[in-house]
């Protein structure tokens, strides 16, 4: 069994000559563990966790973190904290950018990225609230989660149990985001669901589907305009969903809600 004595810290400060007492030092983070996810792509991950319950995840914890011995007791807690790396977020050394365009606002209302929830982080360190279903440890250390927003691969740096009685803030300003954004209606063509009937996971294949689209993933300004002509596709899983947003069906739909009057139709899932 590795010791953790005999192992250089993953903590330690880069080597540019500054004492570890210096609070600008400079420190490098090892991973921890890595995400396998049903999303291939950063298109259509779901912006928050708790989104897409049907969407399945392992952290498969690395050396010298996969002793047993560090998840011992963790099964006692339904929920984890994960700070993770946006490893799939592009980074220009030296350059610091103030501002983002949260997709809450429209992407067109800049506020600042301490503000925000955005990708786009000096450090590209994001923190995730998903739900552990189990601990596995044969074979290796592995955590079989639920509702995750993480793309397939992610970088895990840390792990910590949720505790609802310390940390759930139910009287908590939310800024810009006081409520959750609206869900659109989801439907599917006949040739997607001849594909759905055919595969073993067909099931929580459409659950999948329907989760991740009622959130729209299209681009924020996009939200609330019909598009028939135009396709999108998001991988989910091993397959390519093809879906359109669909103008309304009557009258009354279209005083809807603009937030909540188009339907998003899978026409293919190849």
């Amino acid at each position: 069994m590795p010791s953790f004595a005999d192992t250089p810290s993953p903590f330690s400060p880069a080597p540019s000559g500054a004492s570890s007492r210096d609070p600008g030092a400079a420190y490098s983070i090892a991973p921890l563990g890595v995400i396998h996810s049903d999303y291939p792509d950063k298109f259509g991950v779901p912006r928050q966790p708790g989104l897409a319950l049907a969407a399945n995840t392992t952290l498969v914890l690395t050396p010298p973190f996969d002793d047993p011995q560090a998840v011992r007791g963790l099964a006692a807690f339904s929920h984890l904290w994960l700070t993770f790396i946006f490893h799939q977020t592009p980074q220009v050394a030296g350059r610091f950018t103030p501002l983002v365009r949260p997709p809450r606002l429209g992407g067109n209302q800049k506020v600042g990225v301490f503000a925000s929830r955005s990708p786009n982080r000096p450090n590209r360190l994001g923190l995730s609230l998903v739900e552990l279903d189990r601990v596995a440890t044969a074979g290796g250390t592995r955590l079989v989660l639920r509702g995750c927003d993480l793309v397939d691969q992610t970088p895990v740096v840390d792990i910590k149990p949720y505790i609802p009685w310390l940390e759930a803030r139910p009287d908590a300003r939310a800024g810009f985001a006081p409520a959750p954004p609206p869900a659109v209606d989801v439907v599917f063509y006949p040739e997607a669901c001849a594909v759905l009937a055919r595969r073993d996971d067909g099931a929580s294949l459409e659950a999948l589907i329907t989760q991740v689209l009622r959130q729209d993933p299209r681009p924020a300004y996009r939200h609330g305009s019909p598009e028939p002509r135009r396709t999108y596709g998001v991988r989910l899983r091993d397959v390519d969903v093809k879906f359109q947003a669909l103008a309304p069906d009557n009258d009354a739909d279209a005083h809807a809600d603009k937030k909540t009057a188009t339907t998003l139709a899978v026409v293919a899932i190849e």
